[in-house]
C-alpha cells in the first residue's frame, strides 16, 4: 500500500514533517514496513484542508494531533 504525504509549503506549516515522522514510526513499530510505502509529493490540490494524505486515489486531511486515529483507521486496518 502506497501512502503519500504532502510536503508542499503550506502543508509543511500545517505540520507534514511531523506526520512523516509520526506515520514511519507507527509503520515501524507495527511491523508493517514491507506492507506500507510512505512517499512524499508538493501540492495535492488541497491546501485549505491541512496536511494531505492520500492513499489511492483517496486524499484525507491529517494533523500531527490526528495521525495516529488515521494510522488506525485508515492504514493499519487496509493491510
Amino acid at each position: 500500500m502506497k501512502v503519500t504525504v504532502c510536503i508542499g509549503s503550506s502543508c509543511h506549516l500545517k505540520g507534514s514533517r511531523e506526520v512523516v515522522e509520526s506515520l514511519q514510526r507507527l509503520v515501524g513499530e507495527s511491523g508493517l514496513d514491507e506492507k506500507v510505502e510512505l512517499g512524499g509529493a508538493f501540492c495535492m490540490g488541497n491546501c485549505q484542508n491541512g496536511v494531505s494524505v492520500k492513499i489511492g486515489d483517496e486524499i484525507f486531511s491529517v494533523t500531527p494531533e490526528t495521525v495516529e486515529k488515521f494510522f488506525e483507521e485508515n492504514v493499519k486496518s487496509r493491510v
